[in-house]
Parts: C-alpha cells; structure tokens; sequence
C-alpha cells in the first residue's frame, strides 16, 4: 500500500511541476528532483529513479488522461491543454488513503523545531482528513466549516522565491502601491517568506533602498528571478528581526513598553491569546485587568487593540494612546457623534 501511495503523491508533484508556469517545461530530472524532495526531503536519487518517472507519466496519461506532451524545442514536458489540472478529477479511495498516510506522516512531525511554525497548519490538514471516515464526502463541507483564505493570490510565486533565497539569487518583480496603486519595478535580494493571517510576505533587501524591506506577494506582479547570485554580506536574522514585532511590522529598534486595562472578560480572551510573546498580566482588579508588553508600535497592534473597542484603554507610551484617541475620535467624526 505505501508504495501505491508514493506513486499517487508523485501524480499530484509531477501535476504541479508541470502547471508551473513560472518554471515552465520541467525536465525528467526536474520531475525526479521535485517528487524526491517531496516524499524523502532529499535529492540525491537513491529512492527514485528515471524510469519511476517515465512510468508515472505514462499511467497519468492511462489512468487520468492527463494530456502530457514532451517539447523537444524546450527540452521538457508540458500539459497541451493549459487548463488541465489532475486535481480537477474526482479522489479514488487509494487517493483519500494516500492523503491519510500523508497528514499521519505530518503529524509525527508536529512538535519537531524546524517545524513548529506550521504546527497550525498541520493540525488543520490533519483534523480534514481524520474528522470524517470519507473526508471527500459531499455533505461534510456543510456540518464543519474550517477558516479559509478568501484570497490566495501571489501563492504561486512561492515556490520560486524559496528556490531563490536558497540561491541567494535576485529578484525582479513589478510591484503595486497599497497607498496610490502604482507600480514600480523593484530589484531585491529574498531573505524569507513569512505568513501572517493567511497572507504571504517576503522579507528581502532592496538594492535600491538598500533597506531590508517587506513585499505583500498578492501585490506582487512579473516575478523573474534571475540568474545572478548576491555575494554580498547581509546582516539579517529572522529570529533577532521579528523577536518585537506585532504582525509582519519589524525592524531592528528598540521596542516600547506597553501597558494596558483590558475588561475582565475581555481579558481572558487576551490572556488565551496574547498580542505578543512578551504579554505579561501584571494586575488582577475587581473590574479591569493590567497587562504589559515590549513591543514595536506598528499598524497591526493598533488594529489589533481596537479590534476589542472600549474594552481596551491603553495607558503608555503616550504616543500610543494619542494614535487610538486619534482613531477613536475620527470614528466618532464618521458617525456624527
């Protein structure tokens, strides 16, 4: 079974590398590479071989009619129909057990360091595919609903930009202004992807800026990424860059002590989930709760505090509460109070 399993994952690697449209016409070593990397984490060929690919192509077009065709012009392999996508073809109970095999392999994994960070993510694969014994089923859609992303554009550069922060090599992107709309063509050395409430950012430094500057992949247009590679010394630690920040806000400044009173009640859902690593509750009264964090004053704590409307009162730095007086006054400016 493990080995009908392997050759169903293949199926979906092989369908992606060949939907790439940003590393189009994949080669058999490039198909090879992509599938061992997949199911072993490695590249070196001891566990698949050429002809494994050859025959996993050849059932595809058998069993699934994927229309794989090879550009001798190109040197690779492609879909003659665009649109074809193997994911568009309803799942075979071997396809749900593959899925199966694959989330129970994930979550041994769960609780390893390097993979922490996607303990949620896991967690979320895993309850799909475990919480109904067909997790295809029609109707499941309708009794448990998880939270998904509405917009998942720039996704696809992904795979590239991690390729290119392995490389150390350039980037070059058209990228659209959140403030007036406008593009502007940026040239930028990829240090690390970050997600932040089911949106990707890439953490890089600009050559232009010469700053280590953060770039929405959604706003993100034309991605190239080139064949030079930065032999330039860059001072960038992810830990050390992010150890303040609020969201995907940061910088290497000093960060501010906060102090806040939140509700009682409303103190149990921020003490459950606090705004940052360094939250402390400092003060239990008889109807307000103190709290105090170190943090950098950024665009997401201050949305994130008023998110919790008048059950908040920030109390220092002073600079901070000005801006929620600001915003609380502007509020009340829109609704003529």
């Amino acid at each position: 079974m493990p080995h009908i399993k392997n050759a169903l994952i293949r199926f979906r690697v092989i369908d992606r590398c060949l939907r790439n449209k940003y590393k189009p016409f994949p080669s058999k070593q490039d198909l090879r590479t992509a599938c061992e990397e997949a199911l072993y984490g490695s590249e070196d060929g001891a566990n698949i071989c050429d002809s494994t690919i050859e025959k996993d192509m050849f059932a595809m077009k058998m069993e699934h009619d994927a229309p794989i065709k090879y550009s001798k012009r190109d040197k690779g392999y492609y879909y003659e129909d665009e649109d074809f996508s193997i994911n568009d073809i309803p799942l075979t109970e071997d396809d749900v057990d593959a899925i199966k095999f694959a989330a129970n392999t994930l979550i041994q994994f769960r609780d390893v360091a390097m993979f922490k960070q996607f303990g949620f993510a896991i967690d979320k694969i895993f309850d799909r595919v475990n919480i109904s014994q067909d997790p295809m089923a029609d109707d499941l859609s309708s009794l448990v609903q998880f939270e998904t992303a509405i917009s998942v554009k720039g996704n696809a550069f992904l795979s590239p930009l991690l390729t290119a922060i392995r490389g150390r090599n350039f980037v070059h992107f058209e990228y659209e202004s959140f403030v007036n709309g406008k593009r502007k063509s940026r040239k930028v050395v990829p240090l690390l992807l970050k997600e932040y409430r089911n949106r990707w950012y890439l953490i890089s430094f600009d050559l232009v800026k010469e700053t280590i500057t953060t770039y929405a992949l959604e706003r993100m247009e034309e991605l190239e990424v080139s064949a030079d590679i930065f032999t330039g010394v860059i001072d960038f630690n992810a830990a050390r860059f992010f150890r303040h920040a609020v969201g995907i806000t940061a910088n290497d400044s000093l960060p501010d002590h906060v102090v806040f009173k939140a509700d009682n009640v409303a103190a149990k859902y921020i003490d459950s989930q606090p705004f940052h690593q360094s939250q402390q509750m400092i003060r239990v009264g008889k109807n307000k709760t103190t709290f105090s964090l170190d943090v950098l004053i950024s665009e997401e704590l201050i949305r994130s505090m008023l998110s919790f409307g008048g059950e908040i009162e920030v109390l220092e730095p002073i600079s901070l509460r000005e801006q929620i007086v600001a915003r609380l006054t502007a509020m009340c400016d829109n609704y003529h109070l």
